[in-house]
C-alpha cells in the first residue's frame, strides 16, 4: 500500500517561509530548524519540552476553524448513532440489521477516506473538508425522513461517504497545523470532537424527553452543521503552492515510509476505534435493551463516555509531555480494561453508565497520538497521503467493533458482546511501544536501503 519516495531536498533557512501553511504541510522541510514533535527523551520516557515556534495569525485562525470542524462532525455522528433505537423501532430492525448498517457505514466511510486523499492531492485538504461537512449535513438531515428501510440505507450510505472525507481531511488539517505550532496539540482537536459528541448525545436525550420526532431532531442537527460550515469553512488552512507540487529531489536515494511502525500504529488505531465505535453504537442499545432503561437514560451512556473522553483529551497534551507517549497509552489502556469490566458485569443502568465513563477516561487519547506519530513519520510532501491511509484503520476498527460485537451479541447477548472491546483494550496495552517511533531506526531496517 505504501511506496518508496525520493529523498527530499533540504533547503536553507532562506528558502523557507515559516508563516507559510504549505511549508508546514511538509515537516521534513523544517526538520533542521525545529524539534521533532513528540520526540521522547528515551523510547519509554517523557517528551522533551521544546521551545515554541512562532505561529502566524493564519495558523491560529485555521486551528480554531479545524477544531470547529471536529466538533461539528462529533455532534452529528452522536446525533445519528443515539437515534438508532428509534430507527430500530420505526422499521422493526433486529440486531442483525443494525450490524449491517454499521458495516455499510464503515465500508463506505473507508472509500470516503480514499476520496479525501485524492481531493487533497488535487485541490487541498481544505476543499475536501468543506465538501465532507456539506455531505454529512445533507445526508444527516434527510436521514430522519426515511420512509422505509431502503431509503434509510441510501441516506446512511451517503452519510458514511461524507463521514470518511471529514475524518481524513480534518486530521490532515490538524497534523499540518501541529507541525506549524512545533508541539503536540492534536489531542486538543479530538477534545473538541468529544465536546461535539457530548452535545449531540445530550441533544438527542433532550429532544426525546420533549417528545420531538426523529425527523425534526435530525433536521435541526443538520442545520447546526450547515451553520458551522458557513462559519469555519472559509478560515480553514489554505494551500499556497499549486496542487501537485512535489518536493524537489537531488539524488537517487529512496526513502520508504517506515511500514512496520505505521502498521503497528494502524493496528492500535483499529483497536481503539473498535472500542470507541462499539461504545458509540451499542452502549445505548445495551442500557435500553439489556438493563431496561428508557431511551433518554440510554443516551446518557454515550454522553458519559464522551464527557470522560473530553477530560482525557484535554489533559492528553500535558500527560504526554510529562510522561511520554508509551506511558500514557499503557495507563489509558489499563483504565479502559477496568471500565469495560464494569460494563460487562453491570447490574443496573447507573453502573453501566459509570463503566462507560471509566472507559472514556482511558483510551480516547490513543487516536490523536496515532495521527501525530504517523504525521511525524511521513516523508516530505506526503503528510496528507499518510494521514488518509492510516485513517483507513479507523474503519477497520469500526468494522470489528460494530460487526464482531454485534455478531457476538446476536449469537449470545450484548453483555457477552462487550467482552470483545475489553480484549481490544488489552491489545492496546501490548502495542504501547509503537507510540514512540524512531524514524532513523526504521530507515536503517531491512525496509530501507543501507546508507553510509
Amino acid at each position: 500500500m505504501f511506496v518508496l519516495f525520493r529523498a527530499p531536498h533540504r533547503p536553507s533557512l532562506s528558502d523557507i517561509s515559516p508563516a507559510d501553511p504549505e511549508n508546514a504541510a511538509h515537516p521534513r522541510k523544517v526538520l533542521d530548524t525545529r524539534p521533532i514533535i513528540g520526540c521522547p527523551r528515551s523510547k519509554a520516557g517523557p517528551m522533551t519540552d521544546p521551545p515554541r515556534a512562532e505561529v502566524s495569525t493564519d495558523h491560529r485562525s485555521a486551528r480554531i476553524a479545524a477544531a470547529a470542524a471536529f466538533g461539528l462532525q462529533g455532534f452529528l455522528l452522536a446525533a445519528v448513532l443515539t437515534q438508532l433505537p428509534q430507527y430500530q423501532d420505526r422499521f422493526g430492525f433486529d440486531d442483525t440489521v443494525i450490524v449491517v448498517a454499521v458495516v455499510t457505514v464503515s465500508l463506505i466511510a473507508g472509500a470516503g477516506s480514499i476520496l479525501a486523499e485524492h481531493l487533497a492531492r488535487r485541490f487541498s485538504s481544505r476543499t475536501a473538508l468543506q465538501l465532507g461537512l456539506a455531505t454529512i449535513a445533507a445526508a444527516g438531515g434527510v436521514l430522519g425522513f426515511s420512509p422505509n428501510t431502503a431509503a434509510f440505507f441510501v441516506c446512511l450510505s451517503a452519510y458514511g461517504a461524507g463521514l470518511g472525507i471529514v475524518d481524513a481531511a480534518a486530521n490532515m488539517q490538524a497534523v499540518t497545523i501541529q507541525h506549524a505550532y512545533g508541539r503536540f496539540i492534536l489531542s486538543s482537536f479530538h477534545a473538541v470532537w468529544s465536546v461535539g459528541a457530548i452535545a449531540g448525545a445530550l441533544f438527542v436525550a433532550a429532544t426525546s424527553a420533549l417528545g420531538v420526532g426523529v425527523a425534526a431532531a435530525q433536521l435541526t442537527a443538520a442545520f447546526v452543521v450547515t451553520a458551522g460550515l458557513a462559519g469555519c469553512g472559509p478560515r480553514l488552512l489554505r494551500r499556497r503552492e499549486p496542487a501537485g507540487t512535489a518536493a524537489p529531489a537531488t539524488g537517487p536515494v529512496a526513502v520508504p515510509v517506515p511500514i512496520r511502525a505505521l502498521l503497528a500504529l494502524g493496528t492500535a488505531m483499529a483497536l481503539f476505534y473498535a472500542i470507541d465505535f462499539g461504545v458509540a453504537n451499542w452502549s445505548a442499545l445495551y442500557v435500553r435493551n439489556v438493563l431496561l432503561a428508557d431511551a433518554g437514560t440510554a443516551a446518557l451512556a454515550l454522553a458519559a463516555y464522551q464527557c470522560a473522553a473530553l477530560v482525557s483529551r484535554l489533559s492528553g497534551d500535558f500527560w504526554v509531555a510529562k510522561y511520554g507517549e508509551i506511558a500514557v497509552v499503557r495507563a489509558g489502556s489499563a483504565v479502559g480494561v477496568a471500565g469495560m469490566a464494569v460494563v460487562v458485569f453491570a447490574g443496573s443502568p447507573a453502573v453501566a453508565i459509570g463503566g462507560f465513563l471509566v472507559v472514556g477516561l482511558g483510551v480516547p487519547v490513543v487516536a490523536p497520538l496515532c495521527f501525530s506519530a504517523a504525521g511525524r513519520l511521513a516523508p516530505a510532501g506526503q503528510v496528507d497521503d499518510v494521514v488518509a491511509r492510516i485513517n483507513l484503520f479507523n474503519y477497520a476498527g469500526t468494522l470489528v467493533g460494530g460487526a464482531i460485537i454485534g455478531g457476538v451479541a446476536a449469537a449470545t447477548s450484548l453483555r457477552i458482546g462487550f467482552v470483545v472491546p475489553l480484549l481490544f483494550a488489552v491489545g492496546l496495552l501490548l502495542l504501547a511501544p509503537a507510540f514512540a517511533p524512531d524514524r532513523d531506526r526504521d530507515e536503517q531496517s531491512e525496509w530501507a536501503p543501507d546508507r553510509d
